[in-house]
């Protein structure tokens, strides 16, 4: 009977979908085994931002979490550890990534996340609300749009006390009545109980008069807004 030679290969496979801590029988449960309307970014999608917790935006800036710890978990541990006044405060990712255990570079998004809100704030006039009461002050607020290489439809939306509530850039590209539809442009004001809205588009070629698919689409929003 001839000789059997038999060859033998190991295999390690890493399996990228699970996180383990050192006790391999200790499963972590990351985001992904969570039902979809318990996900942060789903919730984002399907409530809006102003509807999820402090925990929950802090790890949709992160994405992912480390190989011993999930995501959402790290998120509530270092804003209960830190404090979520000290944390929105912090400089030094250095020190945050220190005192909390989480990798540097997690630590300089959120200082980073931190400072962008703190300039925009500062530009609201000191941090108080931004009234619009004539054209010429819709003019000063949106005039920025005149340095843009592309085309906008711009929406700001007030209160009763003529404060803007909310400012959102509705489309991007040529206006047609087709692309813009009136729900896109109403439905913000709904949902932030604004009692006003001033659309502005802007042309970057520097042309001045209305196209006719410009005034079509005002004439739409004009219908649809007094019913």
């Amino acid at each position: 009977m001839p000789d059997t030679l038999t060859i033998t290969k190991n295999y390690s496979l890493q399996d990228r979908n699970l996180l383990f801590v050192e006790n391999a029988d200790e499963y972590v449960l990351r985001v992904k085994d969570l039902p979809d309307d318990e996900r942060p970014r789903e919730r984002l999608l399907e409530l809006g931002p102003g509807n999820l917790s402090a925990a929950e935006l802090v790890a949709i800036i992160w994405g992912v979490g480390s190989r011993k710890e999930d995501v959402l978990v790290m998120a509530k541990r270092i804003l209960k550890e830190y404090g979520d006044k000290a944390i929105s405060n912090e400089l030094s990712p250095r020190r945050l990534a220190d005192t909390t255990d989480i990798p540097l570079a997690k630590a300089c998004q959120i200082v980073a996340s931190f400072e962008l809100g703190r300039r925009y704030y500062a530009l609201s006039t000191a941090g108080r609300p931004v009234q619009v009461r004539t054209a010429k002050q819709a003019y000063q607020y949106m005039k920025g749009m005149a340095s843009s290489q592309k085309e906008q439809l711009r929406g700001l939306y007030l209160n009763s006390r003529y404060q803007v509530v909310h400012d959102e850039i509705i489309s991007i590209g040529s206006l047609t009545a087709n692309i813009v539809h009136p729900r896109e442009v109403f439905q913000p004001a709904i949902e932030r109980g604004a009692v006003a809205v001033i659309i502005a588009h802007n042309h970057p070629s520097g042309r001045l008069q209305p196209t006719e698919a410009d005034i079509q689409v005002t004439e739409q929003l004009i219908v649809a807004a007094k019913c």
